[in-house]
C-alpha cells in the first residue's frame, strides 16, 4: 500500500478537515479484512466471518484512526501539549502522533494495570507518563479536569475528532465487502469505537453506498461489564486490560447504537476470551491482544442466534505484541529448553 495516503486524505470528504488542517499521519488505516475460515466453520450455516484486524495500524491498535484526527485538529488550533488517561493503547497512540506533530504528550495510567508492550511504546515515543494509585476511570476524571483548566488538549474518546477518525473503519469494511455486514461484533471498553463504527455505517448508508445497516453486537468482559449490567463497576477486573473500564464515557452513544441497529450487548468470561485468543493464533495465524479476542469469543458464545448465510465482521482492535505476558502465560505450544546441540536429539523430538 505504498500509495495509501493515510485515512484523513483517503476519506477527506467524510471528515471535518479543511485545507488549513495540518495532517499529522503515520499512514494509518487500510488494515486488512481477513476471512476467518475456522471461525466460520464453527458457526456453520453458511456463515462467513471476517476479522477487521486493526492491530496492524502504526502503533498496533485502532486508536491510531482517531488519533490522527484528534492530533491534526489540535495542531490546527495551535495546541502545544495533549493529555489522556489510558489502559495502554491510547497512551501509545497519543504519544506517537503528538511527538510526530511536535507536541508534548502527558498520559495518566493506572499503576500496575497497563500491559508492558503498551507502556514501552509510550515511553519510547517520549510521553511523560504519570502512574496513579487508582483505576482508569479515576485517571480519566483527572485528565478531563486538567484539560478544562490548563492549556492541554484532551485526546481520549470524549474528543469528538477521535470518533470521526475511527468511523473510517466502517468505510473500509464496506469498500471491501461491497456492502455492510449483517453483524458487527466488537469489544467495548470506553465504548467510543462501537459508536464510531455505527456513525460510519450510517453515513455510507445515507449516501447510498451501502444497501443495509448491520446489527451492532458489543461484548464486555464478565467482571468489567457496565453496559451489560447497566451500572458503574467500581473495581473492574479482566485479563483483557484494554477493556478494563467500569464507567465508559461514551455509554449513551453506545446504547443508542445498540437500540438503533437492533443489536445487543453480551458478556464473555476471561476463559472464553483466552480460548478465542488461542483459536485465532493457532488456527487463523492472527495474533491479537486479549481484548480483541472478546469479539470472537462473544460470537462463538451466541452462535446459535446467528442467522444462516450471514456475513459477520469481528473487530480485532489491537496487536498481540501489546501484551506479551498474556501470550507467554496462555498458549498450548510445546516448548523444549536446555537441549543438547545434537541433530539426532533434535529431530527425534520433532518425530523424525
Amino acid at each position: 500500500m505504498q500509495n495509501w495516503p493515510g485515512l484523513i486524505k483517503a476519506y477527506k470528504k467524510w471528515l471535518p478537515v479543511t485545507e488549513k488542517t495540518p495532517v499529522i499521519s503515520l499512514k494509518e488505516g487500510a488494515t486488512p479484512l481477513l476471512l476467518l475460515e475456522s471461525i466460520s466453520r464453527r458457526i456453520g450455516k453458511g456463515v462467513k466471518v471476517y476479522a477487521k484486524y486493526d492491530g496492524l495500524n502504526p502503533t498496533g491498535s485502532f486508536k491510531d484512526r482517531g488519533m490522527t484526527m484528534a492530533i491534526s485538529k489540535a495542531k490546527e488550533e495551535g495546541c502545544e501539549a495533549v493529555i489522556c488517561a489510558s489502559t495502554g493503547n491510547t497512551s501509545a497512540s497519543a504519544a506517537a502522533y503528538a511527538r510526530r506533530g511536535g507536541m508534548k504528550a502527558f498520559v495518566l495510567i493506572p499503576d500496575g494495570y497497563v500491559a508492558q508492550g503498551k507502556l514501552a511504546q509510550a515511553l519510547v515515543y517520549g510521553a511523560e507518563v504519570l502512574a496513579i494509585r487508582g483505576n482508569f476511570d479515576q485517571a480519566l476524571e483527572i485528565v478531563q479536569e486538567a484539560s478544562k483548566n490548563y492549556p492541554l488538549t484532551l485526546v481520549n474518546s470524549v474528543n469528538p475528532y477521535r470518533l470521526q477518525g475511527q468511523k473510517t473503519a466502517s468505510f473500509e469494511i464496506i469498500d471491501c465487502l461491497g456492502d455492510a455486514p449483517d453483524l458487527l461484533c466488537i469489544p467495548m471498553g470506553n465504548a467510543g469505537n462501537i459508536s464510531a463504527y455505527w456513525m460510519g455505517f450510517k453515513e455510507y448508508y445515507k449516501a447510498n453506498i451501502s444497501k443495509k445497516l448491520p446489527k451492532m453486537i458489543g461484548f464486555q468482559a464478565k467482571n468489567s461489564a457496565p453496559l451489560v449490567e447497566n451500572k458503574i463497576i467500581e473495581n473492574p477486573e479482566t485479563i483483557a486490560t484494554a477493556i478494563r473500564i467500569g464507567n465508559p464515557v461514551n455509554k449513551q452513544k453506545a446504547i443508542k447504537a445498540k437500540i438503533d441497529s437492533k443489536g445487543d450487548f453480551y458478556t464473555v468470561s476471561d476463559d472464553e476470551i483466552v480460548q478465542a485468543y488461542k483459536i485465532l493464533g493457532k488456527e487463523e495465524g492472527i495474533f491479537c491482544e486479549p481484548a480483541s479476542a472478546a469479539s470472537v469469543a462473544g460470537l462463538l458464545k451466541i452462535k446459535d442466534k446467528v442467522l444462516a448465510e450471514s456475513t459477520i465482521v469481528c473487530v480485532l482492535t489491537g496487536n498481540g505484541l501489546k501484551d506479551p505476558e498474556c501470550a507467554i502465560n496462555n498458549n498450548d505450544a510445546l516448548f523444549y529448553n536446555d537441549l543438547n546441540p545434537n541433530i539426532k536429539e533434535i529431530v527425534k523430538i520433532m518425530g523424525f
